[in-house]
């Protein structure tokens, strides 16, 4: 057997599509829990100033705890897209032949890449909770 890659079969084709379906989802999972958390933020501190529903102190420190949660999930989805990208035991960043291995490392290099913006993100969501005491 040659370690050259082969026409895959249709079997083959779909057996590596749902291989690939939780790498498919990493990369959906943390930008969205980023994107719920600053909608999440928002509409809370809104309805606390604004509305007045609740104080704003009880919303922020909910808030910070939904924020330690959010980044708490966000890094684990990188861990285990840096673990699925496999960079720390090969040493290899790029794969100028690739196979269908080095397609689903990089789709583990994709999703470590957007846990990082999106916890980037959800830190900077964070920071005015965390800096600012009021709502004026």
């Amino acid at each position: 057997m040659t370690n050259q890659e082969h026409e895959p079969l249709p079997d083959e084709e779909r057996r590596e599509f749902s291989a690939e379906t939780g790498s498919l989802w990493r990369l959906t999972l943390t930008p969205l829990t980023w994107a719920m958390h600053l909608v999440l933020c928002y509409a809370t501190i809104s309805l606390a100033c604004a509305r007045q529903l609740f104080p704003v102190e009880v919303a922020r420190l909910g808030l910070i705890g939904a924020s330690v949660l959010a980044l708490g999930f966000i890094c684990w989805q990188g861990w285990r897209a840096v673990r699925q990208w496999n960079v720390l035991t090969t040493g290899v960043l790029t794969h100028p032949n690739g196979k269908a291995e080095d397609r689903h490392r990089f789709l583990g290099h994709a999703a470590t890449l957007i846990a990082v913006i999106s916890a980037i993100g959800t830190v900077y969501t964070t920071l005015p909770l965390l800096l600012l005491e009021g709502c004026r």
